[in-house]
């Protein structure tokens, strides 16, 4: 019914820096610079990617820099004043690497980005080798999908199959990535099932309903919020 959604590979950067285990410190921290990035996958063989370094790693040379922790922060920082001391981005790394496939979806990648709290994702085939990066200004791009597009995906893949004529008549409006189902419909206890087929479709930010059943003079049927719909099933 649906039809397919966005994957990573879509929207993924396929240039990357990216730096072997043997790079120094200064080195690191000028790629990163000069590529305006603040983490890059570190590599080893072929391109098979081991970790990752970030501004969060390279941090603690500063901080630690003319300081003398006391006991109580050396064992609470024992992990940062080890990258304190490094001189490499195999001592530096954060290993091993959260990857991302590229055929996972953008949904996928989102949850893999929140639960971890990072920024960006090194994008790999099934060994492990670097294909690209992903970061969540690029998960963003579906956002951008024209209200027409959207339109025309909600008719195709939610409407005809929901509410198809004659016995429904649903007019179908998109603004700025909002929603709007108008019309009669034959039965109004699928508003539900819409909301949440209609909130899948990438690029919809939310979802309205001006609907009535067909032969009632009823109170225009409303979507439940995302809120409502997450309660009832939990």
């Amino acid at each position: 019914m649906h039809g397919s959604p966005h994957i990573v590979s879509d929207v993924m950067t396929h240039t990357v820096a990216a730096i072997g285990r043997g790079a120094s410190f200064k080195e690191t921290v000028r790629m990163m610079h000069d590529w305006k990035v603040s983490a890059l996958p570190v590599l080893e063989g072929e391109g098979r990617v081991v970790g990752v370094v970030s501004e969060a790693d390279l941090l603690p040379k500063e901080e630690f820099r003319d300081s003398d922790p006391d006991r109580q922060t050396q064992l609470r920082r024992l992990s940062d004043l080890a990258k304190a001391g490094a001189v490499t981005a195999g001592e530096l790394m954060t290993s091993p690497a959260l990857t991302v496939r590229a055929d996972a979806t953008l949904a996928q990648a989102a949850r893999a980005m929140a639960h971890a709290k990072v920024k960006r994702l090194p994008v790999v085939d099934e060994l492990g080798m670097l294909q690209g990066i992903v970061s969540r200004a690029d998960l963003l791009k579906v956002f951008l999908r024209d209200d027409e597009g959207i339109a025309e995906e909600v008719r195709r893949e939610v409407v005809s199959y929901l509410f198809p004529a004659p016995t429904s008549a649903v007019r179908v409006t998109v603004l700025d990535g909002i929603v709007t189902l108008s019309g009669r419909i034959r039965d109004t206890s699928l508003v539900p099932v819409a909301a949440r087929l209609i909130r899948a479709v990438e690029g919809v930010v939310d979802v309205e309903f001006d609907v009535s059943e067909h032969g009632r003079s009823s109170e225009p049927a409303r979507a439940p919020s995302s809120h409502s719909e997450d309660a009832s099933t939990s």
